[in-house]
């Protein structure tokens, strides 16, 4: 049985680093994570043929810490001048995943998310933080011309062979990018591209566009291990005991 306690930075804190060779193939500890491999064998698909990408899932520890880390190695993020003096000196007291508001994109917390897939519409469902979710459309339509700046910002997504093409913008600018205090502007537009490599694991390959707050385009790797587990109801706002012990700054890869 699994348990919570209130809170999402201390439970962060307790996420074991993972060697880089093991990430995507061990599943991360903390957060009620499981710490075993995942299983392995054939990725399975839907009756229509698209890969069958539904399930619980692990997340990539550095989607948490510090998006840095998911670049290819000796990339580093091209950071315009005020954006990266502005996450030198964000407080973690001030991160807004601390005071129980939503991770954003592609930002997770440290807790098993789920997968829900049907023909026309993917559903993300977050068990960390709010409980939250993100809506992908698959009916062909785009994105509303004057869409409300949210958290998740607007998704659409497409099939490109095996590949789940998600594009997503109307973002508003209040999330972090991790607990190193990366910011993004209103002006982020966010593809992400999901495969199933086989049935334990799932692989994430984000670009991220912000001419407001970086110099170029960038992409980040992320990998998911599955779960064996059912996500359960986590209410942060409900006992959040972090901020009276949050001290400093996280500087953690």
């Amino acid at each position: 049985m699994r348990g919570r306690v209130g809170g999402v930075f201390l439970l962060a804190m307790s996420l074991a680093p993972i060697p880089a060779a093991a990430q995507g193939k061990s599943v991360l500890t903390g957060g009620g994570v499981e710490n075993k491999p995942a299983p392995s064998g054939l990725a399975p698909r839907t009756r229509d043929g698209k890969p069958d990408l539904s399930g619980v899932w692990g997340p990539d520890r550095n989607f948490i810490y510090d998006i840095s880390s998911a670049l290819k190695k000796g990339e580093e993020l091209p950071l315009q001048p005020w954006a990266a003096e502005l996450a030198k000196k964000r407080p973690s007291k001030d991160d807004p995943e601390a005071n129980c508001l939503p991770t954003g994109v592609p930002r997770m917390a440290p807790y098993p998310w789920k997968i829900v897939q049907t023909p026309s519409e993917i559903v993300f469902l977050f068990e960390g933080n709010i409980h939250s979710y993100r809506q992908i459309f698959l009916d062909g339509r785009g994105h509303p011309k004057d869409a409300d700046p949210t958290w998740y910002g607007d998704s659409v997504g497409h099939w490109e062979g095996d590949t789940l093409v998600v594009d997503t913008v109307g973002f508003n600018d209040k999330f972090w990018f991790d607990f190193a205090g990366h910011p993004h502007t209103g002006k982020l537009h966010i593809v992400e591209r999901y495969r199933r490599a086989d049935l334990g694991h799932l692989e994430d390959e984000v670009t991220i566009n912000d001419p407001g707050a970086y110099t170029r385009p960038f992409t980040l790797y992320g990998h998911f291990p599955l779960q064996s587990t059912e996500i359960m109801e986590y209410i942060c706002n409900e006992n959040n005991q972090d901020l009276q012990h949050i001290v400093g700054k996280d500087s953690r890869k």
